[in-house]
């Protein structure tokens, strides 16, 4: 018997037509299940794994498929976005599968920050179309907003405000509950304890990191956007900021698009690299398949590679498409 969608309030997220019940199959010998990561969300250390559900369903139903019914956390399709007559981005093509970590790559102006724009819905492409968790952007963001997050430390938060004052403001923009619980969660998490009562304005750099970053985390996000996080950071808190996403993307299954200039963080924490320049995706691949590829010893030397016309770096235009088939540039 062929599956059937499940259309229904989503009882973990409260959310109509979820896209996670969109996308669920239900088979009339099973249990209706959400498998979004957003099942049992009051309680984050009792969340079920999804594979579980997945798991359950392929041994229903033998000709289920993963694909089925689970998107890609984002999906970017032929992507494209100029500005009085410039080409800023495009055409760019990638997915950032559940649960991954996939790192943008570029010089100033190759276009990272205006992708994350446009993925978010503040920015409109000119061409192509954004999917964030099955829900097309910006259409559906009323269905997708209350589950991702941003965090860049070029976005200040109101200088007059104290931190917890901050901090229930956005949980409050997210309709989270028990709001001043998950502050004092985030506090003992992220040191916050100290200054959780001090004007915004008169932090330092690193106490900011710490606060944008628990504000980043305050509705338990299934997607994460950062913009270079660890920008202008001391290794010490630089090395903080990596290990708490690490230690969240591991609890929770959340996936992240991360933009950064700092190579060994994006060899630390993507999956994937997607290499920009001038607003297209020039080369793609793990941290080690890339540095293999180049021939190089780390990713700074195949960063400098491509920004200089180097090597598989310097396969553009044409010639790019003809040389690497596999990559997507939504021609």
């Amino acid at each position: 018997m062929l599956f059937r969608p499940i259309l229904r309030r989503c009882q973990a997220c409260k959310v109509p037509d979820c896209a996670d019940w969109k996308n669920v199959a239900q088979h009339p010998h099973s249990t209706d299940q959400c498998t979004s990561i957003c099942a049992r969300r009051s309680n984050p250390k009792d969340r079920r794994d999804i594979k579980v559900t997945v798991a359950l369903a392929v041994a229903i139903h033998p000709g289920y498929t993963p694909a089925m019914t689970i998107p890609a956390a984002i999906a970017v399709d032929k992507l494209v976005k100029s500005y009085h007559g410039t080409r800023a981005v495009g055409p760019i093509s990638f997915t950032v599968p559940r649960g991954s970590v996939v790192g943008l790559l570029g010089g100033n102006g190759a276009g990272k920050t205006t992708t994350i724009s446009m993925i978010m819905g503040l920015t409109l492409p000119d061409e192509g179309s954004i999917h964030v968790l099955g829900e097309p952007m910006p259409e559906a963001r009323t269905r997708v907003l209350h589950r991702i997050n941003f965090e860049s430390p070029y976005v200040d938060m109101p200088h007059r405000l104290t931190v917890r004052q901050n901090l229930r403001v956005f949980g409050m923009l997210y309709g989270m509950d028990r709001i001043g619980e998950r502050i004092e969660r985030l506090a003992d998490q992220f040191d916050l304890a100290r200054f959780l009562d001090r004007p915004s304005g008169k932090l330092s750099a690193g106490q900011k990191t710490r606060v944008a970053l628990a504000k980043a985390l305050i509705n338990d996000p299934d997607v994460l956007l950062l913009d270079e996080p660890t920008a202008s950071l001391d290794p010490d808190t630089a090395d903080w900021v990596r290990s708490r996403l690490e230690e969240y993307k591991r609890n929770f299954g959340a996936s992240i698009l991360l933009a950064s200039h700092n190579m060994p963080e994006v060899e630390r924490l993507c999956d994937t690299v997607l290499m920009l320049k001038q607003g297209r995706i020039v080369d793609q691949g793990s941290p080690t398949d890339l540095i293999e590829r180049y021939g190089r010893a780390d990713l700074e030397q195949v960063f400098l590679d491509v920004a200089r016309g180097r090597g598989e770096g310097a396969l553009l235009g044409d010639a790019q498409d003809t040389a690497r088939p596999d990559l997507e540039h939504g021609a």
